[in-house]
């Protein structure tokens, strides 16, 4: 499977984040819960090394609970800071304002002992496309403070934002990598909505999303929501949801681009359950 997803602009959202480290006193790290491995740029790892961080698991509410408590004690055992948020759900504000808080604490203290009372603690927040960064700040500015989109990377420049308190906020445009370490990381983007759609072939992504699910044996989420039995091969599968669900054309015909673009939807937005493709041991 061919899958480009490193567009020039990429390249220089990493010159960026360089530029303006030295800048930033903390680094918010926004990734997706559903899968913290592919959703996580390891670049940044070497590039933040020397900043304290703190880890964003955004759309806990559609993974796992048992598996987000595996994902908070892997990061704190990092030495992180971690807060489990939904950037949709504005009932979690406060949350991920006491988090911040709680991260830049040392900061602050370090501040207060050179008698800087009321200095400014400057955060860069940073992740792949599409894991809800823009949503998330536009929450904690508590105004349209960025461009946002469903086109994966729409947030195109660096902007400061003032957030109550003493903190400015950095924000900048998702930045994805050069090479995917094995192709389950390269689907799991593609099946989370990271990688944009007109790039993919859906069909394929669908095909191999189902695969997964039976191979975790999380196959039933998919018979439950559609209604449907499961077939003895994976097209089975989805030739049952197809017609189960009138995605068909000439009356017999499936429509495989229609009942693809469904079930990647459904996974998208939850309609099949809270789930959760990556765990720590799998690191």
């Amino acid at each position: 499977m061919n899958i480009n997803w490193y567009p020039g602009h990429m390249k220089k959202t990493k010159d960026l984040l360089k530029e303006n480290l030295k800048l930033v006193n903390i680094v918010i790290e926004v990734i997706d819960a559903r899968i913290p491995i592919s959703s996580k740029n390891p670049d940044l790892d070497e590039l933040f090394k020397d900043k304290k961080r703190l880890i964003v698991l955004n759309k806990y509410d559609l993974a796992d609970p048992n598996i987000n408590k595996e994902w908070e004690e892997y990061y704190k055992k990092q030495g992180w800071s971690v807060v489990l948020y939904n950037s949709t759900n504005n009932k979690e504000l406060r949350k991920l304002e006491m988090a911040i808080e709680d991260a830049s604490k040392e900061i602050v203290e370090r501040y207060k002992k050179r008698g800087l009372l009321h200095k400014t603690i400057k955060a860069m927040i940073a992740g792949i496309p599409n894991v809800g960064k823009s949503t998330l700040i536009n929450s904690l500015a508590k105004k349209k403070s960025t461009k946002t989109g469903n086109i994966p990377g729409i947030t195109k420049a660096k902007q400061w934002i003032r957030l109550t308190g003493n903190i400015e906020l950095l924000d900048t445009p998702g930045i994805l990598w050069p090479k995917f370490i094995n192709e389950d990381g390269a689907l799991n983007l593609a099946f989370s909505g990271a990688i944009r759609d007109e790039v993919l072939v859906l069909e394929e992504i669908a095909f191999n999303f189902v695969e997964r699910m039976r191979n975790m044996g999380l196959e039933n989420s998919l018979l439950v929501r559609y209604g449907v039995e499961p077939g003895e091969r994976v097209i089975d599968t989805i030739d049952n949801i197809a017609i189960k669900r009138a995605c068909v054309y000439n009356k017999t015909e499936i429509d495989y681009l229609k009942v693809s673009r469904m079930i990647l939807k459904d996974f998208r937005d939850g309609n099949l359950g809270r789930m959760s493709l990556e765990r720590p041991k799998m690191l």
